[in-house]
Parts: C-alpha cells; sequence; structure tokens
C-alpha cells in the first residue's frame, strides 16, 4: 500500500518527442552539472586549506545552475517557451561567481578585493542590460545588447591585459596556466551567449543567425562554462596541493 501510495504521488513527466533538442538539452545540462557539483564538493578535502574555497566556489556555480535547470527543464516541458526569467536568475547568480574565481586564484599574488569587485559590477551590468533586450524592451534590444557587450569586453581586457594579468605573471607556474585557460572560456566560451542573444532578439542582424535556436546555443554554452571553470580550478588546486606536498 505504502509503495502504491508513493507511486501514485510521483509528479507526471512530460513526454518528450525525439526532436526537442531544447528539452534534451536541458535535460542533459541539469545532469552534467549535478554530477559536476558532487565532484567538486566531495573532493574538497583533497587540497591545502588555501583552494577549498575556489572548489567550494566552482561547487556552487554548478550546483546553483542544476537547480535552474531543473525548473527550466519543467517550464520547457509544460509551456514550449523560452524559461528566460529563471535562465537569467540563474547567470545573475553563477556568472558573477565565476568571475569571483579569477579573484580566488590570484590571492596569492596579492589580488585585492577592489579586483573582484570590479568584475562583478560589470558582470551584473552585463547581464542587467542582456535581460531588458532579451524580455523588457525587446524593440531597443540592439541597444541593450550593445551596452551588455561593453561590459563584457571591459571584463575580458581586464584580465588579458589589465591588473588580473599582472598578478597571474607575477604569481606564474600553474596559477599563470589556470587564469589563461580560464581567460579563453571567458573571450571564446562566453562568446556564444551573444551569438544565442542575437538569434532570438530582433535587430540588424536577425538574417545572420536565422535557424538557430537561442535555448539550445545557452544550453551548451552553460554546461560547457561553467563545468570548465570549475575543472580548471580543480586542476589547479591540483597542482599546487601536489607542489607543496613535494616540498
Amino acid at each position: 500500500m505504502f509503495i502504491e501510495n508513493f507511486m501514485t504521488s510521483l509528479p507526471l513527466v512530460a513526454k518528450m518527442a525525439t526532436n526537442d533538442y531544447v528539452g534534451f538539452t536541458f535535460f542533459v545540462g541539469c545532469m552534467a552539472m549535478m554530477a559536476a557539483s558532487a565532484f567538486f564538493f566531495f573532493s574538497m578535502n583533497n587540497y591545502d586549506r588555501k583552494w577549498k574555497t575556489s572548489i567550494l566556489v566552482s561547487g556552487l556555480i554548478t550546483f546553483i545552475a542544476a537547480v535552474h535547470y531543473w525548473y527550466m527543464r519543467d517550464y520547457w516541458a509544460v509551456n514550449e517557451e523560452s524559461p528566460t526569467f529563471f535562465r537569467y536568475v540563474d547567470w545573475v547568480l553563477t556568472v558573477p561567481l565565476m568571475c569571483v574565481e579569477f579573484y580566488l586564484i590570484l590571492k596569492v599574488a596579492g589580488a585585492k578585493k577592489s579586483l573582484m569587485w570590479r568584475l562583478i559590477v560589470l558582470s551584473v551590468v552585463m547581464l542587467v542590460t542582456g535581460y531588458f533586450g532579451e524580455a523588457v524592451y525587446r524593440d531597443q534590444a540592439w541597444l541593450w545588447g550593445l551596452i551588455s557587450g561593453i561590459a563584457y569586453f571591459i571584463i575580458v581586457y581586464e584580465i588579458w591585459f589589465g591588473s588580473a594579468k599582472k598578478l597571474a605573471e607575477a604569481a606564474g607556474g600553474s596559477v599563470l596556466s589556470a587564469h589563461k585557460t580560464l581567460c579563453w572560456f571567458v573571450l571564446v566560451g562566453w562568446a556564444i551567449y551573444p551569438i544565442g542573444y542575437m538569434a532570438g532578439t530582433p535587430g540588424w542582424y536577425e538574417g545572420i543567425f536565422t535557424g538557430l535556436n537561442m535555448d539550445v546555443i545557452y544550453n551548451i554554452g552553460d554546461a560547457i562554462n561553467k563545468i570548465g571553470f570549475g575543472l580548471v580550478v580543480y586542476g589547479l588546486a591540483v597542482a599546487q596541493t601536489s607542489a607543496t606536498q613535494k616540498d
């Protein structure tokens, strides 16, 4: 009787069409980021204390994303509409945390909190203006997208050529290598999002990205960037801990 009652209380799962690539990528993204979170959290005791915060943040990034993807998957299944609001709530929490990772790995070279807050503020401006263009003022999507893009390129400049780069060079070794890899994620991986934005909003660029599905692009970008960021930090923590143990 208990098992029967339990089974009947389970929510019904909407049937997914074989060509529903949006639903598929939501599901795979959710599972992948849940797995990444478990990996990061359970591995935290394997490193020196100074790297545990970085690994914790990596786990939080993928965990927050997994929870939102769980809701976005259900929202898509029920409404077959892009879950724009949930997606931007996810981004406004996880993208600033990804910027925090730069500060955390550069602390060994003397990074100050001003760098962290500068990157956080720029990322929030990038996301808020992007949301305005995608969900609120769609007739002016190109303008809000331009403002969002400017904030993005300032972040790129800061980590590639600004004070963040100088700190990474001062640290050298595995810290410099990890910083460079994260920079490539921001330059190439984050460039996926403007493509998704232009594929899903009206503007002079509409004809360029006709036929591309915005949600599929976003979902692939999220999985690559958030899990990838964490794995780079994980590799740095392993390398630094191994070096310390050898000494």
